[in-house]
């Protein structure tokens, strides 16, 4: 009899004890409690806020950065670029290319160009380095889809970048697009042509993302719809632009900036 009293008095302490520590009365037991959120004025963190490691290497529309970016670029490349100081499109500090007026992607790494601040001809690298410019457009390669094969190509432009962003760790650098020719330049059969020219186009985006800097498709805007140079924005000769087509190149930087 007295142990089953026992039995039943320590039953009736584990019950008590259960009760205690365990009862579901519908409350969250984790120990990690949610904190209240901030007061912000409203404004939501939930989202990291823009910073230069967030944006695409595909530059996407943005809202219009106005000429004052635009006056904040300079322009290295090819006699696709050359024609930006020939029409006075743009201040001619802002435009570096050789005295020629064209920088070939395959002998980028001796070439010079024009610096404005002195009118020397002086290396890419040495003029970047004193310059230390904020944006940098680079346009080149439209030569070089005739006579480069991908890996020529990508191993000239990416060491083209290097250099500069050895020399200007800070320079915000900007590979556009190489811009379409018009169907009667394709006729010429010189090894240029649309098909290359998108293919070579692809390849500067794969440089763009493999050393951090940025890709603009501004030979989008520039396109008919069989996908040649419109003729207004040609000079003429079915490669160049004319100061129609350079303003709408600038129109697309501004809406894309960076």
């Amino acid at each position: 009899m007295k142990r089953t009293i026992a039995l039943i008095l320590a039953l009736m302490m584990c019950l008590c004890l259960f009760a205690a520590c365990g009862g579901d009365d519908g409350e969250d037991t984790n120990p990690v409690e949610s904190a209240a959120p901030a007061d912000n004025g409203g404004v939501s963190t939930a989202e990291p806020l823009p910073s230069s490691e967030t944006i695409p290497t595909w530059l996407p529309q943005t809202a219009d950065a106005g000429q004052e970016y635009i006056d904040k670029l300079v322009f290295i490349g090819d006699s696709t670029t050359y024609g930006l100081k020939a029409y006075s499109i743009v201040n001619d500090s802002q435009v570096w290319t050789p005295s020629s007026g064209t920088l070939a992607l395959f002998n980028q790494s001796f070439a010079t160009i024009v610096y404005p601040k002195t009118g020397a001809e002086i290396p890419i690298v040495d003029a970047v380095k004193d310059a230390q410019p904020e944006y940098l457009v680079l346009t080149i390669g439209v030569n070089g889809v005739a006579m480069m094969d991908e890996d020529s190509f990508k191993t000239e432009y990416i060491d083209l970048i290097h250099r500069i962003q050895a020399a200007s760790p800070d320079t915000k650098i900007i590979c556009n697009s190489i811009y379409p020719v018009e169907a009667s330049y394709e006729a010429k059969d010189n090894g240029i042509n649309n098909a290359k020219i998108n293919t070579a186009n692809m390849w500067v985006y794969d440089i763009a993302e493999a050393t951090g800097t940025h890709y603009i498709d501004s030979a989008t805007v520039l396109k008919d719809a069989n996908g040649y140079l419109v003729a207004e924005y040609g000079n003429g000769d079915g490669l160049h632009l004319s100061p129609a087509g350079f303003n709408v190149v600038l129109n697309y930087l501004r809406t894309h900036a960076l």
